[in-house]
């Protein structure tokens, strides 16, 4: 694994929640939430030459307006020789961010180095309530971006206006169609597009435990479990609504796995265990599936 002379590694992936009233935050909104709380975490961020700099970060496939997630990822770059502030004596133990004794690829923050328990602990206390960090792992050198690597996502969907019966026969239709078109809007035009090729897999589903979000207080309602690809267009949840019916409503979605598929297998960018999940889920008032 590549490192710098002081022994951190040269990135770090960090898997976060966003959950309740904050999923009505933008993307780019929770960038800059993003910058603020490392700059004050004490990690040595590397930031971007020219006239106007800015903190190396990456992150994954942009959530949805108004949709909640139980994986998202960014990534983060370290400067050369950098030194975390206020490791040595944290007694939380961050330094053993610095010991490449404690660096452990693909971890989750449960299981993985003190340091990064540690620093997945500092970070959450730095955010506003709804985004919660479930792990924290370096990476490999040559690992590759969240963008190019994650090839689908796994979503839970609250459709309103449709009972379970119906919705049930929608979803077989929209599966045994081979073309499903819904209208696009690129450079300013709109255009019929088909999303069928991104549909992997669509499942109607109980909800007893109300995953994502507040169960409708009213009216007729069914829960949808859903795999949409991200390559070579990505499909919105609201665009798989507007594809089963005009009178099928989406009233909350949220994203639980991001997947990476190579060699015939299928894994999530960083591994969080179960004990860290539900840690994280307890904190946003809900259970995991």
């Amino acid at each position: 694994m590549e490192g710098h002379a002081a022994g951190l590694p040269t990135r770090l992936r960090v898997r976060y929640s966003k959950t309740g009233k904050i999923r009505f935050t933008s993307h780019r909104d929770v960038v800059r939430i993003w910058e603020r709380a490392l700059r004050r975490s004490g990690l040595p961020v590397a930031w971007s030459g020219g006239y106007s700099p800015r903190p190396l970060l990456s992150f994954g496939h942009a959530l949805p307006t108004g949709a909640e997630s139980l994986a998202e990822y960014l990534d983060v770059s370290l400067a050369p020789g950098g030194a975390l502030a206020g490791a040595p004596e944290d007694p939380e133990h961050l330094g053993h961010l610095e010991d490449p004794e404690h660096l452990a690829e693909d971890r989750g923050a449960a299981d993985g180095p003190a340091g990064c328990q540690a620093l997945a602990r500092r970070l959450s206390g730095l955010l506003p309530e709804g985004l919660d960090v479930q792990a924290i792992a370096p990476l490999a050198h040559g690992s590759g971006s969240l963008q190019q690597e994650v090839s689908s996502c796994s979503w839970k969907l609250e459709v309103l206006g449709l009972a379970a019966e119906e919705l049930e026969s929608r979803v077989e239709r929209l599966l045994a169609a081979p073309v499903v078109l819904v209208e696009r809007e690129r450079k300013g035009r709109c255009a019929p597009d088909d999303l069928r090729p991104a549909l992997l897999a669509l499942t109607v589903v109980a909800d007893a435990d109300h995953t994502c979000g507040e169960p409708a207080t009213h009216g007729e309602r069914a829960w949808l479990e859903a795999e949409l690809a991200t390559r070579p267009r990505g499909v919105r949840p609201r665009e798989l609504l507007e594809a089963l019916g005009l009178d099928a409503r989406l009233s909350r979605a949220c994203r639980l796995h991001q997947w990476i598929e190579r060699d015939g297998t299928r894994r999530e960018p960083l591994v969080v265990s179960g004990r860290a999940a539900g840690a994280v889920a307890a904190r946003a008032g809900r259970r995991v599936p």
